[in-house]
């Protein structure tokens, strides 16, 4: 138990000295990615070889010296998913792709004893080899702030995370800063809301720290349920502490003894490492009563959430954690004066928190020396889709769709075209070629009816069908509704249902502008925030590719030859044979034909299923 600055600071400095005296580490990623790719297979392998060849393993930081013993690590995301699983060797900085389970015999000969970098390991582009992580154009373009520790140290350690500087940030909040000064500093770094709302932070520490009411709280918003999104995931997995430090920070400021992270049960990996984190800091002093002798006290709870896409939304969050079904409520009043049991509360997401110790740190000047004018700071965004470089990344606010897609996203898988990336979840907009070069920060893509959500792009090539996309986010949106009012229950549903008939080939005249209608209505009338974005990608979709909906509509036909119902199943005469197979194959008899002379296709009875196509060895068949 930590009790006093003087303890932390010879803690940090043992710490410190620990951490550079282990100079050789093999650090796995353990991301849940990676994990799904074995990588905790692959630590436990070289654990064990390590041990069998008498070589000194360190698995947790330790003050004694270490005599040439290798640390073996479990980090969170590196971020570079694609490339999973992943190996990071120190002090070279080498970093090691696609690593297999029977891959670690050579590892621990070649690099670990030899000192050797295994060519076939590291990442290759265009002829070009990286051997180093730093050089991969993928990490090499980024800016890294929130991201900075996730891939360099053990995630499941407290004792990594001070000695390279972690609760410094704490320790100066609350020993040389008033609560007014870290609001101050806040406010002046113009960090804005990094769940997709872009609110100034420092304006609801302000806010909450006003208030006369003696009992505040401070929660994070960890649900993130957007398809494609696992930037808080990530983070919440890869530097726990570091959101915890935001939080106690905020607690600091304001005047709050309690903290709530919301996350949801489907994060079980985030779940664990934030209870391990929890618990480490308990034992050290740093949670609890009386922190570091200084009279403040803060606990940390964690609630698990069930999935729920609404309860994303700050009251609908709050009435979760308390029990209640997962509803928001009319505003006013606002969670800054009655919050989570009613009381003053800070409500903010995962990244938004994990800022905070590197502005008390470095400064407010620091911060906005990065990014744009009205948009200060890095942002975090998931890379999905038709992409080449799918993972996680961090870059300057403002930074272009462009560089992000092309320079560290690696361009479109398999050398397609480019067509759209849906940016902001379902509450978001698709963007088009014409958007490549606008700066994302939160008040350029206002101006084009888009937004940055809490961070997801998925990048969409030309073979994607954007009608097709509209009716998925619709779904999604449609399916998560909690019923509460009545323009987002069953105006989503009718969007939904007009756009499900029109993918089928069923679409009629006037739909695209009764969607245009009922999307404007929703928009107007809907209770929450969740409501009255739903119908955005309906929106962009129609706005940009118009021309796909009314070739749907009108044409029968998908420009992408995406949407299975509009295909044309079409069998070749001059090849087919008369075999009989794809008749014999057919669910519904749609083939009928006489033997060795060639067989034809009913379209009215024919479903597209595609098992005429598998079924025929002379490849007959075709789909257009």
């Amino acid at each position: 138990m930590i009790k006093n600055r003087e303890e932390l600071k010879k803690f940090r400095k043992a710490a410190a000295a620990a951490y550079e005296a282990q100079s050789k580490k093999l650090i796995v990623c353990g991301g849940t990615g990676c994990v799904a790719g074995g990588s905790l297979k692959i630590h436990d392998r070289l654990k064990e070889l390590l041990e069998q060849q008498g070589i000194g393993v360190e698995v947790e930081l330790q003050k004694e010296p270490h005599d040439g013993s290798v640390g073996l690590k479990k980090s969170g995301c590196h971020g570079f998913c694609e490339m999973g699983p992943l190996l990071r060797i120190e002090p070279q900085g080498w970093l090691y792709t696609k690593v297999k389970l029977e891959d670690c015999e050579e590892i621990i000969e070649k690099t670990v004893k030899a000192g050797e970098c295994i060519d076939r390991l590291v990442y290759k582009k265009d002829g070009k080899v990286y051997e180093k992580q730093d050089d991969i154009p993928f990490y090499k373009q980024q800016t890294r702030v929130v991201l900075e520790h996730c891939g360099k140290i053990d995630a499941d350690s407290v004792s990594e995370y001070i000695a390279i500087g972690g609760y410094s940030a704490f320790e100066k909040a609350l020993f040389d800063m008033t609560g007014d000064e870290i609001v101050d500093e806040i406010s002046k770094s113009n960090l804005r809301g990094r769940g997709g709302g872009g609110f100034p932070a420092g304006r609801k520490l302000a806010q909450v720290k006003a208030q006369s009411e003696p009992q505040k709280y401070v929660v994070c918003n960890g649900d993130e349920g957007d398809p494609g999104a696992f930037m808080d995931r990530s983070i919440m997995e890869g530097d726990p502490h570091r959101m915890l430090e935001g939080m106690m920070i905020a607690g600091v400021a304001c005047g709050a003894s309690e903290g709530y992270i919301y996350v949801r049960a489907e994060y079980p990996l985030a779940v664990q490492r934030l209870k391990n984190a929890i618990a480490q800091s308990e034992e050290l002093g740093l949670l609890g009563d009386n922190i570091l002798g200084t009279g403040f006290s803060f606990r940390m709870h964690i609630n698990r959430g069930a999935g729920a896409f609404v309860c994303g939304e700050g009251s609908a969050l709050t009435a979760s954690i308390e029990g209640k079904r997962g509803f928001p409520r009319v505003k006013p009043p606002r969670t800054v004066e009655h919050g989570l049991f009613d009381k003053p509360t800070v409500l903010n997401n995962v990244e938004t928190y994990a800022n905070v110790p590197s502005i008390i740190t470095k400064g407010a000047d620091w911060f906005l020396s990065i990014g744009s004018e009205n948009s200060s700071g890095t942002k975090a965004f998931a890379l999905t889709g038709n992409i080449s470089n799918t993972g996680l990344i961090e870059v300057p606010m403002g930074t272009t769709l462009r560089k992000i897609i092309f320079d560290i996203g690696g361009g479109m898988r398999g050398g397609g075209e480019f067509k759209a990336v849906q940016i902001g979840g379902p509450s978001g907009a698709c963007l088009t070629k014409e958007h490549l070069d606008l700066p994302l920060d939160f008040d350029t893509l206002k101006k084009v009816g888009a937004m940055i959500g809490s961070g997801g792009l998925v990048v969409m090539d030309s073979d994607t069908c954007m009608v097709e996309v509209a009716r998925f986010f619709m779904h999604f949106t449609q399916n998560e509704s909690c019923g509460k009012c009545i323009p987002c229950r069953e105006g989503t549903k009718r969007m939904l249902e007009i756009l499900e008939r029109i993918v089928a080939g069923e679409g009629k005249d006037g739909d695209i502008e009764l969607l245009s209608e009922l999307a404007e209505t929703i928009s107007a009338t809907a209770l929450c925030g969740l409501g009255k974005s739903a119908s955005k990608p309906v929106i962009s979709t129609i706005k940009n590719f118009r021309n796909e909906y009314e070739a749907h509509i009108y044409d029968k036909k998908c420009p992408a030859g995406a949407c299975q119902k509009l295909k044309t199943i079409s069998i070749d005469p001059e090849l087919c044979k008369g075999c009989s197979k794809c008749a014999r194959q057919c669910p519904v008899q749609a083939i009928s034909g006489k033997i060795k002379e060639p067989f034809e296709i009913d379209l009215s009875k024919c479903i597209r299923c595609g098992s005429c196509i598998t079924a025929c060895a002379f490849h007959a068949i075709k789909e257009g």
